[in-house]
């Protein structure tokens, strides 16, 4: 059950999975009331569920929760929860989804959803009865430079969108003797296209979308990578997709997804072109939005037209108020004001974005982008 602290409630979070992107969520509510004054809602980490009982004590301990599972569906059981995260491997989303949304838990979802046609048809069909809120994990939207990106393109800053390109490229598939990771195994829901598209896609569809029509190309750089006990397998998962998109209004684009970009590290970026200005983002340097505006005058001798730097850096609106608003920004704080947003949206009992149906549509734009790729043909949205 809920606690009640004063005049503000205190809900109940579990956790389930505890790797990478556990660890963010964790950290997220753990110093959410360092970074936000009020919060809006306080809360407390009960459980964690990991894959057996070792990594489940040691997350509990590690965490600060007050009790660790192999269960996860003890979590989803328990009254003194009102609030489930889902950071387990893609495949196992579908299920713990469906339970969570059956007993009306608050959800907080990393991306992608689910995987597969069969799961998105399962998933809808039980969002139709879902009474509590829900969000997906797309913290890409939740920069400041990004957000200023949005607030732009809304005001009509690039007029009509004559183009754009985006890509999220990382390197760490480029070694051939790398063992490979559930990320990298199709049935555990891997693919760079799910890991990595799935947030460009997000991004340029919420900006400029939707999108009409794709047609999609995808690479496996090493036919057999090994696992973790060192056995050689066929590799079945994309290392790399790249993806021609057309809009309603007939502009293309590209969006490019790849974990065999050598030199890269965690390199996100997005240009959108219009035909009064232009817009470009790269999370390497997340600090800055630049923009470029056709309305300055290019005289005399270029006048004042050009690239500008707009410094975004934390200019996150009040209750945010730590660090300072001059202060570098990391990828941690957009996970936290994503996360802020969701909390929020609780509090007021009000639907909020990336919902989980967005989170479906962009699943069906996924599978759109891999029917097309097998299909090597273009295939339009519904």
């Amino acid at each position: 059950m809920r606690r009640e602290e004063g005049n503000m409630q205190t809900l109940g979070v579990g956790i389930i999975g505890f790797g990478f992107i556990g660890k963010a969520h964790a950290y997220g509510y753990t110093n959410m009331p360092l970074f936000y004054d009020p919060v809006p809602v306080r809360t407390r980490l009960v459980g964690v569920a990991t894959s057996c009982d070792e990594t489940a004590r040691k997350a509990a301990e590690i965490g600060g929760f007050e009790f660790g599972t192999a269960n996860w569906r003890e979590l989803i059981e328990r009254d003194d929860i009102q609030i489930i995260n889902i950071c387990s491997p893609n495949s196992a989303h579908e299920e713990q989804l469906v339970a969570a949304m059956g007993a009306n838990k608050h959800i907080y979802c990393d991306k992608p959803l689910v995987v597969g046609s069969e799961a998105i048809a399962r998933v809808q069909t039980a969002l139709e009865s879902y009474k509590g809120i829900g969000q997906m994990t797309f913290n890409y939207r939740f920069f400041p430079a990004t957000i200023r990106a949005k607030e732009l393109i809304a005001e009509g800053f690039l007029g009509n969108v004559i183009g754009f390109r985006a890509e999220y490229l990382h390197s760490g598939s480029v070694d051939p003797d790398r063992p490979m990771g559930w990320k990298q195994i199709k049935s555990e829901g891997g693919g760079v296209l799910q890991d990595l598209g799935s947030h460009i896609v997000d991004l340029i569809d919420w900006y400029i979308g939707p999108f009409e029509s794709i047609l999609a190309e995808s690479r496996i750089l090493y036919p057999k990578r090994p696992r973790q006990d060192g056995t050689m397998v066929q590799v079945e998962a994309d290392d790399q997709t790249i993806m021609i998109v057309r809009l309603k209004n007939g502009t293309i684009g590209t969006l490019e997804a790849s974990k065999i970009a050598t030199g890269t590290e965690d390199d996100l970026r997005f240009e959108i072109h219009g035909d009064k200005g232009a817009i470009r983002f790269n999370l390497m340097n997340p600090n800055w939005l630049e923009v470029y505006d056709l309305r300055d005058s290019d005289s005399p001798l270029g006048g004042t037209r050009g690239w500008k730097k707009l410094s975004c850096v934390q200019k996150y609106p009040k209750p945010a108020v730590f660090p300072s608003p001059k202060a570098t920004v990391g990828w941690l704080r957009a996970h936290m004001h994503c996360l802020y947003n969701f909390l929020n949206a609780v509090r007021n009992g009000q639907p909020t974005e990336p919902s989980l149906q967005r989170g479906l549509y962009v699943q069906k734009i996924l599978a759109c982008a891999e029917d097309s790729a097998r299909k090597r043909q273009w295939l339009g949205l519904a």
